[in-house]
């Protein structure tokens, strides 16, 4: 299963420092360009913020259960909920473009639904697009903006900087995605590794109102916007395991934990894990150990 970033370890890796804005109220914004990252290459995991990319080249980005290849000046949209990497064909010397990260609380006041319901930011939906030179020049002018209002003394500064960023989301959203499906043996790896990070999302369950709600297979299937039949194929040929038993295997080891370590009922740990009823629960947790869970938390 494939780690997360934190922003602090995004900053500590690439510049060897935090910034004094990181924790602020508005939520963290940064703009970078390529240039200056060079030497750092981008491991395939998650973030825990958005990135939003101007890539030129030639480059293979891994995201989620494909690899896409892009060339020119190209437009990307990282979500957080999504592992990636991206593997340059391109020099180090060559490699050119700018880049911008934010936290989600960035926009959480300021736009109407949630960021990560956006086209290009879906789990499933394609999240580059390919730029032509007269748009790339526009594309850079945006991210350049964004760097100077950064620097200023401006006191809205934020408000105009989350502007620039919904000129590039509305700019992009004109345009077609591009999805060139770069083949990769490793397709099974990727997609069996983003099923884990969302099954392993939802855990530890920390307090009696909190609800595992993702308990079938189609549930995982529609989030990553592939067929159950394929989610279950590629987590068999990687894992030897179906979907449902790695589900139903995650159950079963929050139960156990719930049953040792807390001193909750046994309806209260029904509840948290998704069973409608109490008796559900004892027999699933009977079907999985060969003991009650009366019997399991008494040993």
């Amino acid at each position: 299963m494939t780690s997360t970033e934190s922003i602090e370890e995004f900053y500590k890796g690439k510049f060897n420092y935090l910034p004094e804005n990181l924790q602020q109220e508005l939520g963290h914004f940064n703009v970078f360009r390529l240039e200056d990252c060079i030497g750092h290459p981008v491991r395939y995991s998650r973030r825990d913020f958005y990135k939003i990319s101007l890539i030129r080249g030639k480059n293979i980005y891994h995201y989620a259960d494909k690899s896409v290849e892009v060339e020119g000046s190209t437009l990307i949209f990282f979500n957080p909920q999504i592992p990636y990497t991206i593997l340059t064909e391109n020099s180090h010397e060559d490699l050119t473009g700018h880049f911008c990260i934010f936290k989600e609380f960035f926009f959480t006041e300021k736009m109407r639904g949630g960021i990560g319901d956006l086209p290009m930011f879906t789990p499933g939906n394609k999240p580059s697009y390919s730029l032509t030179p007269e748009q790339d020049v526009h594309v850079t002018q945006i991210f350049q903006k964004m760097r100077e209002e950064l620097d200023s003394d401006y006191r809205f500064k934020y408000d105009l900087i989350r502007n620039y960023v919904t000129e590039l989301i509305h700019y992009a959203l004109k345009m077609e995605p591009t999805e060139m499906l770069y083949q990769h043996a490793d397709a099974n790896t990727r997609i069996t590794s983003i099923f884990a990070e969302l099954l392993e999302r939802q855990f530890p369950i920390e307090s009696p109102s909190q609800r595992f709600t993702m308990r079938s297979a189609q549930d995982y299937a529609e989030k990553l916007s592939v067929h159950v039949n394929h989610l279950n194929r590629a987590l068999k040929a990687t894992t030897g395991k179906t979907t449902s038993h790695h589900i139903a295997e995650r159950i079963t080891n929050e139960a156990k934990a719930l049953l040792k370590h807390s001193n909750w009922n046994i309806s209260e740990i029904s509840y948290c894990l998704g069973f409608e009823e109490a008796a559900h629960f004892n027999n699933f947790f009977k079907k999985q150990t060969e003991i009650t869970p009366t019997a399991f938390r008494s040993i």
